[in-house]
């Protein structure tokens, strides 16, 4: 991902957190607050509870994945955070990305039919 679409700095994701609204699925979470830019930024939590540095590591890729695969059908100017949850251990990808994908449509993320 490009330095400028994610998100790194604690305070960015505390006004997100705190600010922001929220979907929840099995097995993640996704919170979203508009950022008032052109651009969608992104950041990733995997709690330690999940598992040693490779598990983490390999969830975190594959919702890495799911972003960059689904990004282009994203509607523009938000800060996203997606949280994994214990069930995302465990799961194979496309549940994984099903998930993702339900949640960000319960948040209206997703461009409609003709919408650019």
């Amino acid at each position: 991902m490009n330095p400028e679409t994610s998100l790194k700095q604690n305070s960015d994701f505390r006004a997100v957190y705190s600010r922001g609204k929220s979907a929840v699925s099995p097995r993640t979470v996704i919170y979203c607050r508009k950022n008032r830019r052109e651009k969608n930024r992104v950041g990733f939590t995997v709690s330690r509870k999940l598992g040693n540095a490779v598990t983490r590591n390999r969830v975190r890729r594959r919702l890495r994945e799911v972003m960059r695969l689904h990004a282009p059908s994203l509607r523009q100017g938000y800060d996203l955070i997606l949280v994994a949850r214990t069930r995302a251990v465990g799961s194979d990808y496309r549940k994984l990305e099903a998930d993702v994908l339900r949640c960000l449509e319960q948040l209206h993320l997703l461009k409609k039919d003709g919408e650019e």
